[in-house]
């Protein structure tokens, strides 16, 4: 049964330099309203205990509009200041729901630079693209097509570090499931692998961002040595921005390729739950872990294995997936990250990871066969454990207050 989802499609385009002015104008239009949005939403809790919603920012953005020192707002779109506050209204709601911290202001330097424009402050006919304000439409790279009959809900326009400009189009679109298959696999996650799975299988990391860490350095002692705030800093600075982008695209074109080809080959996907967040405390580890992006790995399992009709199994962290022998059961007391294989005392000589990897697809398979979704719990003295299963992509690992 084919599965309905809202999809975001991102392309990359050039705007002309009007487009680019309107652009940049609209970005700061709109990180200005959010942190007044906030500043006031702040006083207001702080100050009177009083909370103040969606519907009362937008009344104070009117009034804003009115004064002289902010009627520069009228200049721009008013849909995406609209839609900042309920960007702002959202992260109050994941705040006070602990699924997040506290909202935090715009930086000019530091946030992202983006506008979202709804169906009133746009229209796209016939494959152009032509936002509000604008006369011309936009020179879109258009590098893979839209549904057919795609009618774009909502538009976002961004900028990255690097200066380059993308739009991404939200629109509804039709995923067949893939082809039933019985084949299922676990994986190890890891660092000298990236992955390693339960047939045996290691895939190499790359080390994105090892391949480029000389030309990086290179960059930003050249960004140190120039004057702050000037031209040549600037350019300094988007030189690194530049090598940061192709680090990033690189490391998620690869990660892409890889989630669909295990989805594509198997019906159950058996993964571990690891904390990143926990795990990159590890200073020693910490750039490695960061390079080799564990968590958008699971990400992208989580929302394939829902589109494709796949099932997602997570593992409990504290399962002992290498400690255990595959054969005999015998959990070893103490397994070093330098060794790298073991033998247990059936006789069988076990890889590391290959075996954690297999363990880690045996008890999702025990999950999945009995049905248990409960949330995994830490292990106990006598090395209990449990497991949870996961269909849909699920909220696990946000940030708790």
């Amino acid at each position: 049964m084919a599965t309905h989802v809202k999809r975001a499609f991102k392309y990359r385009f050039h705007p002309t330099d009007a487009q680019a002015a309107e652009l940049s104008r609209t970005f700061g239009c709109v990180r200005k309203v959010y942190n007044l949005a906030l500043q006031a939403r702040t006083a207001a809790w702080y100050q009177r205990q009083e909370r103040v919603n969606y519907n009362a920012t937008s009344a104070m953005l009117t009034a804003w509009k009115k004064t002289e020192e902010l009627a520069y707002l009228t200049e721009v779109s008013s849909v995406p200041l609209q839609q900042c506050l309920r960007h702002l209204q959202g992260a109050f709601t994941n705040f006070f729901q602990g699924r997040a911290k506290y909202p935090r202001f715009k930086s000019r330097k530091k946030s992202r630079r983006s506008a979202e424009y709804t169906s009133s402050a746009f229209r796209y006919r016939d494959g152009q693209l032509t936002l509000a304000k604008m006369r011309k439409p936009l020179n879109i790279v258009w590098s893979r097509p839209l549904p057919e009959n795609a009618a774009p809900s909502t538009v976002t326009v961004s900028q990255d570090a690097a200066g380059r400009w993308f739009v991404s189009l939200l629109c509804d679109d039709t995923i067949t499931p893939a082809p039933a298959t019985t084949a299922a696999v676990g994986i190890d996650a890891g660092l000298t692998s990236l992955a390693t799975l339960s047939t045996g299988e290691k895939i190499t990391n790359p080390r994105h961002e090892r391949r480029d860490r000389t030309r990086l350095a290179k960059a930003q002692r050249e960004v140190s040595r120039k004057v702050k705030g000037s031209a040549n800093r600037n350019k300094a600075r988007v030189k690194v921005a530049r090598i940061h982008a192709r680090i990033t695209d690189r490391r998620r074109d690869f990660l892409h390729k890889l989630t669909t080809r295990l989805v594509r080959e198997n019906q159950t996907v058996v993964i571990e739950d690891l904390t990143v967040r926990n795990l990159v405390k590890n200073h020693t580890l910490a750039r490695a872990i960061s390079d080799a992006a564990w968590r958008d790995l699971r990400t992208m399992l989580e929302y394939k294995c829902a589109w494709y009709g796949r099932e997602l199994v997570v593992v409990d962290r504290w399962f002992p997936s290498s400690k255990r022998c595959g054969a005999c059961g015998t959990i070893r007391a103490k397994l070093p990250l330098n060794v790298r294989a073991w033998t247990c005392d059936c006789g069988i000589t076990h890889d590391r990871d290959v075996n954690a990897a297999r363990n880690i697809k045996a008890a999702g398979l025990a999950v999945s066969a009995c049905g248990d979704g409960v949330r995994p719990q830490r292990s106990t003295p006598g090395g209990q454990s449990s497991m949870k299963q996961e269909t849909q992509r699920a909220t696990t690992g946000t940030p708790r207050l």
